[in-house]
């Protein structure tokens, strides 16, 4: 009997604890579609800060669209402090769209009615995410800021690398993307200056149709075309840039 009784508060005291925990991570994770409102408190880098929300509840925040310079590449460090300049202590509203496999909350920034996101790339503080992105608009407002050689386009060619990019070549899976296969991007246009319709958007869609590595490289990463990179490795047309 007495090991009955002991079996049931045990039981009790379990779900009494598992409540709680989930209770917790409910609290701790907001549910896609939310609005967060905070205050700014710490910016990990270009595309990441830590926001804290009714004095007390702190949230990693992600933010989406965009990809930034990494801390050890060029320009990393100029990206964090743009950010950082732009919303720090500052109170601001995140329009979460996602949560991502870390448990951040993915969203869109607003500070005073201005998309923080949208402002990161333009100044050429960070590139369109173009694998994760919902939002064409973003393509067009890094091309802007290319063309207009803001933040890390001022870099050299050598130097400028989409992120993504250089986490996979940090990771060893991709000794095929370097610098040298970075930089003939460097050169094009959106008008194009390879001659035809090489530096156009919307008029080739396939591997097949691509006179280079350099022109796969601009189809994919400036008119966003992402079907030309299969395998999601940020290297397209795998026959020709291999």
């Amino acid at each position: 009997m007495n090991s009955t009784v002991r079996l049931a508060s045990w039981f009790e005291q379990t779900v009494v604890t598992m409540s709680i925990i989930f209770a917790l991570v409910g609290a701790a994770a907001p549910a896609v579609a939310a609005t967060l409102v905070g205050r700014v408190v710490g910016v990990t880098d270009g595309d990441t800060i830590k926001l804290l929300v009714g004095g007390r509840q702190q949230y990693k925040i992600r933010l989406g669209e965009i990809d930034a310079p990494e801390s050890g590449q060029p320009f990393g460090r100029t990206s964090k402090r743009m950010l950082s300049d732009l919303i720090f202590g500052k109170t601001i509203s995140v329009r979460v769209t996602d949560i991502d496999r870390y448990g951040r909350s993915v969203g869109v920034i607003t500070l005073d009615r201005t998309n923080i996101n949208a402002d990161m790339v333009r100044q050429g503080g960070a590139w369109a995410y173009r694998r994760y992105m919902s939002d064409q608009r973003y393509v067009l407002w890094e091309n802007e800021a290319r063309q207009a050689r803001r933040g890390l386009w001022r870099l050299q060619p050598d130097q400028i690398m989409p992120p993504w990019e250089w986490r996979a070549a940090r990771r060893g899976g991709s000794q095929a993307v370097s610098s040298a296969r970075v930089a003939p991007i460097a050169s094009y246009s959106v008008t194009g200056t390879a001659g035809g319709d090489a530096g156009r958007c919307g008029v080739k869609w396939k591997c097949g149709q691509m006179a280079s590595c350099a022109e796969a490289v601009y189809q994919l990463r400036t008119c966003g075309l992402t079907r030309l990179d299969g395998d999601g490795d940020g290297v397209p047309c795998e026959k020709l840039c291999r």
